[in-house]
């Protein structure tokens, strides 16, 4: 299975597997610690027991994150080859879950440039107000304020806005892949790697 990091199309996907395969090992695991104790001793009461309670640890974090993989909402085919057709020299990043206290949110893809961010939800039903919020109030603890957000659930309107930022990269020489190429481990993030590592 290849993998697919953060912010690549696919992503949600790939974790979803990445869990259903984890979670089945975790599992065999406690069940053959648990039985080998039982064939052993003869008896629930032994070391074996006490290790297999233990590994149950991991093994229940696990389900509830294959649990939350299964309940996201990603991008979908469609949406993905329409946006990287429009997308000009963007930078996109796709399949995020940004999460909050009350709600998560499914981000099909976002960008930022110059202080500008914009993201397509995955979930037409989501409340792009709140997204919005959540993401501004995120970005401002990490030091990037006035900043413009603006969440879409309409695919066309994304795209018409991407065409509006692929102008503005252009007329400032702006180049977002090259940002994101030169940040070094210890330097403030970027807002781009802000926005993806708030997202699981």
């Amino acid at each position: 299975m290849k993998r697919i990091d953060k912010g690549e199309f696919g992503y949600i996907e790939y974790r979803k597997k990445v869990a259903i395969i984890r979670t089945a090992i975790f599992l065999a695991i406690v069940l053959i610690v648990f039985f080998t104790g039982l064939f052993v001793y003869h008896s629930q009461k032994s070391i074996f027991s006490i290790i297999a309670a233990v590994l149950c640890l991991p093994t229940g974090w696990s389900g509830v994150n294959l649990i939350m993989f299964i309940k996201a909402k990603s991008c979908s085919l469609k949406d993905f080859k329409m946006i990287e057709e429009n997308k000009g020299g963007l930078l996109i990043h796709y399949d995020q879950i940004i999460t909050s206290y009350d709600k998560n949110y499914y981000i099909a893809a976002s960008t930022v440039l110059d202080k500008n961010i914009c993201a397509l939800a995955a979930d037409k039903d989501m409340e792009e107000s709140d997204c919005e919020k959540h993401i501004k109030k995120m970005m401002a603890g990490s030091g990037y304020s006035s900043y413009s957000i603006k969440v879409f659930t309409d695919t066309d309107k994304f795209c018409d806005r991407l065409h509006q930022l692929d102008k503005l990269r252009e007329e400032k020489k702006i180049d977002p892949i090259a940002i994101e190429d030169s940040w070094e481990a210890g330097t403030v993030q970027t807002p781009a790697a802000v926005l993806l590592s708030i997202s699981l």
